[in-house]
């Protein structure tokens, strides 16, 4: 068993019984201002571990939410791919320890309706709201967790790279519901973190005709580096009026992933499915797109969502992300962040300054 020793020697004991009083936090103020401050460190309930976080990517909600502003109220911590070491077990926990290395994983759903007894828990009947809520994330020293909603790393997986778990769940289920096989077109839009992810997992999957729509030139640079054949500015890209419906664009996929949620991406990627295809909306915006929908019923496309993740999908990523050859550092920015990195990453990661995962180490603050 892999444990919290190989996280720079930390010690911790059950029931939260030698966890420091303080820790540091990078916390919302409003946007583009975060500061770093100490926090108390969260005690587990009955039903919940401590973790000692190792490493949190930044995702593009963390752009939306701590950059521009969605949602988020002031005095809160972000940050929700994360992986680390439980530090501490709430009384009620059985088969977990203090040491064992984890990821954040799903939230726990009902398990009772009807969603989630076909396997979709994605689509829960009794989710609340599109987040259930936000408790304090992982852009801190520790983040506390039900134990039902973490998952145990596979041996040899190194924390900086298990901490794409998430993420990578969110751009497998985006496979998932487009339903791609290896003889398959494929087109993904966006080449930010899930789109690189979704190459990398085509191109682990054997599918190899992908072409990526990015106007960054280096994001285009990683996603050929990633696996895909092509990848282009979206000014080549072909696009129709509303009364050439039928026309076809010579680079017309079967499937087209959309990873970017912005508006023009999203109807650019409309024009690019061909006859019988999906086009997948992975990435979400506020910006909403106009579909011809004479074009959808003469061609007969699928428009279909994909929120968060398959049933069992942490566990699918953990396996990808160990297995022999999967990219890992190359979707990964070589130089990490402390907390108080995070502004300054958020905006490189806007303005396409940075093209990898950015992932922010705690333990290097202060």
């Amino acid at each position: 068993m892999r444990n919290l020793t190989q996280m720079s020697g930390s010690t911790g004991e059950s029931n939260g019984g030698s966890l420091p009083d303080v820790m540091t936090a990078a916390v919302y103020q409003s946007p583009g201002v975060i500061t770093v401050e100490e926090r108390p460190v969260p005690r587990p309930e009955p039903d919940q571990v401590v973790v000692r976080v190792h490493s949190c990517g930044i995702c593009g909600s963390d752009i939306h939410q701590l950059r521009d502003g969605w949602g988020l109220p002031a005095g809160v911590v972000a940050g929700h791919e994360w992986s680390g070491a439980i530090a501490a077990v709430g009384g009620a926990v059985t088969g977990w320890s203090v040491g064992e290395l984890v990821v954040g994983g799903p939230s726990p759903k009902c398990g009772t309706c009807r969603r989630c007894r076909e396997g979709k828990p994605s689509q829960c009947e009794n989710r609340h709201s599109m987040t259930d809520g936000h408790t304090d994330g992982a852009f801190a020293e520790y983040v506390v967790a039900r134990a039902a909603g973490v998952v145990r790393l596979p041996d040899g997986l190194l924390p900086r790279h298990a901490a794409l778990a998430e993420p990578l769940s969110v751009a497998l289920h985006g496979i998932t519901r487009s339903g791609v096989t290896p003889n398959d077109r494929v087109m993904v839009f966006g080449a930010g973190p899930i789109g690189a992810l979704s190459i990398a997992a085509l191109h682990a999957m054997g599918v190899t005709d992908v072409t990526v729509v990015e106007p960054n030139e280096r994001r285009r640079r990683l996603a050929v580096s990633l696996g895909a054949a092509e990848a282009i500015d979206p000014a080549d890209l072909e696009v129709f009026p509303s009364w050439e419906p039928e026309k076809q664009s010579s680079r017309a996929a079967h499937v087209v992933l959309e990873c970017s949620g912005h508006r023009a991406a999203i109807e650019a990627a409309f024009c690019q499915v061909r006859r019988g295809g999906i086009l997948v909306m992975v990435g979400a915006g506020i910006d909403h797109p106009t579909f011809d929908i004479n074009r959808m019923i003469l061609n007969e496309l699928t428009v279909t969502g994909s929120f968060i993740y398959d049933l069992g999908g942490f566990e699918r990523a953990l396996e990808l992300l160990a297995s022999d050859g999967f990219p890992c550092e190359l979707l990964i920015e070589p130089e990490a962040v402390a907390l108080d990195g995070i502004t300054g990453a958020l905006e490189g990661l806007a303005v396409g300054k940075i093209a990898g995962k950015v992932m922010v180490v705690p333990e290097a603050s202060g």
